[in-house]
């Protein structure tokens, strides 16, 4: 492995350790065995990497989102019974200690404070709505057209979002599938009665 992947690694490690504040480019260089020139060299930035870094830890948190075990997702794609398990999936990485999301909610708050990931990670959102599409929805991720990742692809990013906030803030109260798939049942409900 060369120091590229090292570096990557050491900083996924820092950052689920410390966060995106509290880490130095000196914690990366140590937990990666590098040097500070290689941070600069290989990704431009500390923040950089780190953006990276988060958006690696996110990318393989996506097996566990259709169940990881390769399993075919219950019921059709497009379905209640499909979103449940879906959304069901996403809050139980959400419940593990140590999870990765708590990092979402550091980005909000310091966005103005991190611009560098704060720009990296908003041009990651699009490709993350292209790639919960097809879980909820079928078909593959590669045919999501630009227009769907905008729209259907945001309002699912739209609602993790909110999950995340909810599940950092307070676990107790924060809505499970159930609750979601039930909210969503009445939201076309209410629209097809229109």
């Amino acid at each position: 492995m060369g120091h590229r992947e090292d570096l990557l690694e050491g900083a996924e490690r820092c950052l689920l350790r410390k966060g995106f504040a509290r880490t130095t480019a000196r914690d990366i260089v140590k937990e990666s065995g590098t040097n500070l020139a290689s941070i600069g060299y290989h990704y431009g930035s500390k923040d950089a990497l780190l953006a990276q870094a988060y958006v690696s830890l996110v990318e393989r948190m996506g097996d566990a989102f259709d169940g990881g075990g390769g399993e075919a997702l219950p019921g059709e794609p497009g379905s209640l019974e499909r979103f449940r398990a879906v959304w069901s999936n996403i809050i139980g990485t959400m419940r593990e200690p140590g999870s990765i999301w708590r990092l979402s909610m550091e980005i909000v708050v310091m966005g103005d404070q991190l611009p560098e990931v704060r720009d990296h990670l908003a041009r990651a959102q699009r490709e993350a709505g292209r790639g919960l599409v097809p879980l909820l929805m079928g078909g593959r991720e590669d045919d999501v057209p630009d227009e769907t990742a905008d729209t259907l692809g945001m309002f699912y990013v739209t609602l993790m979002t909110g999950l995340i906030a909810q599940w950092t803030f307070d676990p107790k109260t924060a809505p499970g599938a159930d609750q979601l798939a039930e909210g969503l049942r009445q939201v076309i409900e209410g629209v097809t009665k229109s």
